[in-house]
């Protein structure tokens, strides 16, 4: 069992889904978690207090507009100061689903900026932090729209990719910081194709629209179209997987996409 004991964990997008998923995980495996969200009080209060519950010894709730650089820089001078993040998740994330005629510059500016720009951004701050202390893992929550396409999701397509590209830059300029025995720096990416998330509801209320308002049949279609083996996967699923890439015998997995798809990625 990988034990995060003394370490700090910021994941954003935390307040559900997969966020909520992840933060909890390494909850359970002694990490203070730093959660994130753009949350009522309320919301944010549930949050900490199901993460504190799987095992957090503490959990503190950091709230940042992550299409802004000013608020990124704050959420992060203050999780420096409550102790520095040692692993850093990032999961926040919004998705429109349009065409390329009907998509407007301010859908892509809020999809890039939150998508792959507010990645850019707690990157450049957290990475050096990390090497300094010998040890660091970044987990970026991409997409199986990381390394393939679907009609009606050019921008979220586009962070995605970015998101893939620039997690391998980022592996490569930390490659060497650290040692074995500190466990290193590293930055990978987990790809989810079909996940049961908040964020593809729409898809699936458009799909059960055709069935009806069945849902569970929505879904078929949906799995039927791109994963192959017809089944969802759990947030808990990723979770368990991001923990393992926190481990130190993940000390030289980096630069990677994992594909968490049931196929998808290899048709």
């Amino acid at each position: 069992m990988t034990d995060l004991s003394g370490k700090t964990a910021l994941v954003t997008g935390s307040v559900q889904g997969i966020g909520l998923a992840v933060a909890k995980a390494l909850a359970g495996a002694g990490a203070r978690v730093a959660v994130h969200g753009l949350a009522t009080p309320e919301q944010a209060d549930a949050a900490v207090a199901e993460i504190s519950e799987a095992g957090a010894p503490e959990a503190r709730f950091f709230d940042a507009d992550m299409r802004d650089v000013t608020a990124i820089e704050r959420m992060m001078a203050d999780v420096e100061a409550w102790g520095g993040a040692d692993i850093l998740v990032n999961n926040a994330g919004i998705q429109k689903t349009a065409s390329l005629k009907e998509l407007d510059a301010s859908t892509w500016d809020a999809i890039i900026g939150v998508n792959l720009s507010g990645v850019f951004h707690t990157m450049r701050l957290a990475l050096p932090k990390m090497a300094d202390r010998g040890f660091g893992r970044v987990i970026n929550i991409a997409s199986v729209h990381g390394l393939v396409a679907s009609v009606n999701k050019a921008p979220y397509v586009a962070s995605k990719f970015g998101v893939v590209g620039m997690s391998k830059v980022a592996a490569l300029e930390f490659a060497a910081e650290g040692s074995k025995a500190s466990g290193g720096v590293t930055v990978n990416c987990i790809a989810p194709g079909w996940t049961e998330t908040a964020i593809i509801e729409p898809q699936v209320a458009a799909r059960a629209a055709l069935f009806g308002g069945d849902r569970d049949k929505g879904i078929a279609d949906l799995l039927k179209e791109k994963q192959p083996s017809q089944r969802t996967s759990d947030p808990s699923e990723i979770g368990a997987l991001a923990l393992w890439l926190c481990a130190p015998v993940a000390h030289n997995v980096t630069g990677v996409t994992i594909p968490v798809d049931g196929g998808w990625t290899a048709q």
